[in-house]
């Protein structure tokens, strides 16, 4: 049979088949699409025409439909359906793009023709922000380097891709591996029936003969503490989860430090001073000074607060609280001194109700945008979900998935991916994913979530909806692909919503009786909205200093043993991991190893403090209404990177953002004085 990737899908808004699309497929289709491209460049550098931005920049962003095709299929199929074909795929297929990469932006007759019609000048609008960007992605690329300088990055590219996928493919056996057994349900006192029934369902799934199993979410802390009666148990979880990576056959430390030296070593070959400062220099950061400083800034207050709790807790507890325990008596706070039972609120938010009346309710009442239903698209796993979405007009817009339960073969966290992405140069709309890691609830039963995971939907639809709104010409420069430190940006700012009166009143109604949330527990919420910050913001704030420490490597310096690397660095930053343990440790700090955000975990505050900017703005102009939805929507979310973001940003505000919401968001205001 002919391979469906190999040619534009016939399937509603160009769905891949991805019923019938096996491993060997996505191989194939990337390996035709290298050869598409490569005879297309071959064309363009032969040409005897002198550069113009048609025949050479606008070209070559045309070039490769067929890989770019196939790598958006692969990219969201892998993190949320990794079986073991797909993964050994992985391999062959990341080594085959580091190579293609490397053909293409070391490519010095393409280079100098790019170079031309950038200096040639001329341009407006987008045509002249795809030559700039163009132009930087491939002088980052080491496009300006000789013929041994050339040949060495080619050798580190490809030493650094195959070890970032053995960290991946390791870190996902290591987090299933780790998962937690229990023997009997009693261990388990504190969590629901439902939930109780969910472990013992991954048991039998996982192959064991009974017993219950907690499976692991990426980060550091596991939903489960904070409600797991036993200390015994809550201890076993919590080791499972910090210990990931250290040892045995799926140890990832060795990896980490490995890519880390090797990505100092090619900074050092591009001219840069580490890796962070390459990275960097795409970004709307000014400079990794700037980023180190904000920090920085931020550190002691969030240490402080981080403390104030710890003694808080301290005297519900009765003495000093030990990590694995801190989830437990900051949720007991959370009951006892400000009457918020997260647990106990759980059958208020189930998961079709909140998806429905809450994050779709949110996005119809800003943009007039609808969803529905559609059971006749091929998906890659049963619990895969689709829904069309039309526009204020009624005109289709593109496609959602939503991908919401855990399972063995998907990677932990949530993300948003692109599988098309609404570009005019291809006439396509967009189709896009959420992927959550809630547990699967037992047959029968409905998925509940936790406050925190509500707002993981809200998040991870506002990266969505960047997508879905994408307005802009070329591939490259539309929709999520901003700078690093913006993306989050609007996924931050969906988060709003959440909390809104009009719309929890609608989605959060009790899964059996239907009855609102009982008098007065939404201002409980509120009031308790600051309690937990000062941990929340130092485990974040570590997990970047430590992101911008492995990352700041000078070239050929030797980090030594990884986990006192880890440790050193933390404390010479002010945390002391044995009380704060970042949200991500080196073992399991799939982010930056294997997920894009190499020095580039500290975008999530940077963003925030346009976020929390942001949230200001629509404070001050009434709320969630559809003029400010059509304002934000058309200003930012529509304009991807078809202007510098930032200028995008000021012109929406009528300014530059402000650092004060932030800090007053996080309660830093107080501590930072």
């Amino acid at each position: 049979m002919t391979n469906p990737l190999r040619s534009a899908s016939q399937l509603p808004f160009e769905m891949p088949a991805f019923d019938t699309l096996t491993a060997p497929d996505y191989v194939d289709a990337v390996r035709h699409g290298i050869a598409e491209q490569l005879a297309a460049i071959n064309a363009l550098t032969s040409s005897p025409e002198d550069p113009t931005f048609a025949n050479t920049t606008e070209a070559f962003e045309a070039s490769g439909e067929t890989l770019r095709r196939a790598v958006m299929a692969f990219s969201n199929v892998k993190p949320s359906h990794g079986t073991p074909e797909i993964l050994d795929a992985d391999g062959e297929i990341q080594a085959l793009l580091t190579e293609h990469g490397d053909a293409l932006h070391l490519n010095g007759a393409l280079y100098a023709r790019l170079e031309a019609v950038d200096s040639a000048g001329g341009l407006e609008g987008e045509q002249e922000r795809l030559s700039g960007e163009t132009l930087r992605a491939f002088r980052r690329a080491g496009a300006g380097l000789d013929a041994a300088g050339k040949a060495r990055l080619r050798g580190l590219n490809a030493e650094i891709s195959a070890l970032s996928t053995r960290y991946s493919t390791a870190l996902l056996a290591g987090m299933n591996d780790a998962a937690v057994l229990f023997g009997d349900a009693a261990e388990l006192d504190g969590l629901s029936e439902a939930e109780i029934a969910s472990a013992a369902r991954a048991a039998t799934q996982a192959g064991h003969d009974g017993g219950y199993l907690l499976t692991l979410v990426l980060p550091t802390h596991q939903p489960a503490l904070a409600r797991l009666e036993n200390a015994a148990s809550r201890r076993r979880l919590f080791e499972a989860s910090i210990g990931r990576g250290q040892d045995g056959q799926h140890r990832t430390l060795d990896l980490a430090a490995s890519m880390a030296r090797l990505r100092a070593e090619r900074a050092g070959l591009l001219g840069y001073p580490n890796h962070a400062a390459s990275v960097l220099e795409a970004q709307t950061a000014p400079s990794l000074e700037a980023v180190r400083e904000r920090l920085a800034a931020l550190v002691p207050p969030a240490v402080a607060n981080a403390a104030t709790e710890a003694a808080v807790m301290a005297e519900v507890a009765g003495g000093v609280v030990a990590p694995w325990d801190r989830a437990y008596f900051s949720a007991r706070v959370h009951r006892e001194r400000y009457a918020v039972d997260a647990a106990a609120l759980k059958p208020w938010f189930e998961l079709d109700r909140v998806v429905h009346d809450g994050v779709f309710a949110a996005a119809t009442r800003l943009y007039g945008i609808g969803f529905t239903e559609r059971h006749d698209l091929p998906v890659y796993h049963p619990d895969v979900r689709v829904w069309e979405v039309s526009d204020a007009d009624g005109s289709a817009l593109g496609l959602f998935l939503g991908d919401y339960f855990a399972r063995p073969t998907k990677a932990g966290g949530a993300w948003m991916n692109s599988i098309r992405v609404g570009a005019s140069l291809f006439e396509e709309r967009p189709v896009v994913t959420n992927n959550l890691n809630i547990p699967a609830p037992a047959d029968g039963q409905p998925a509940l979530l936790t406050l925190d995971e509500v707002r993981t939907l809200f998040h991870e639809f506002g990266h969505a909806l960047h997508g879905l709104f994408a307005d802009g010409v070329y591939p490259s420069l539309a929709g999520t692909a901003v700078p690093r430190d913006f993306v989050e940006y609007p996924s931050q700012v969906n988060e709003m919503w959440q909390y809104d009166e009009e719309l929890i009143a609608g989605y959060a109604r009790h899964v059996e009786t239907g009855e609102a949330l009982p008098d007065g527990a939404l201002d409980r919420i509120h009031a308790a909205g600051l309690w937990g910050e000062g941990f929340a913001t130092t485990e974040y704030l570590a997990a970047a200093v430590l992101d911008l420490a492995w990352h700041s490597l000078a070239p050929g310096e030797d980090p030594g043993d990884p986990l006192e690397f880890e440790d050193r660095a933390l404390r010479e930053a002010g945390f002391d991991p044995d009380v704060v343990p970042p949200r991500y440790r080196t073992g399991y700090f799939k982010h930056i190893f294997d997920g894009g955000y190499s020095a580039g975990y500290y975008s999530y505050i940077w963003s925030e403090v346009l976020d929390a900017d942001t949230v200001e703005w629509f404070a001050e102009h009434g709320g969630g209404t559809r003029q400010n939805g059509d304002r934000f929507r058309a200003g930012l979310l529509a304009r991807g990177n078809t202007r510098d973001p930032l200028e995008s940003y000021e012109d929406f505000r009528g300014r530059p953002a402000r650092l004060e919401p932030l800090l007053v968001r996080r309660g830093l205001d107080a501590a930072a004085r």
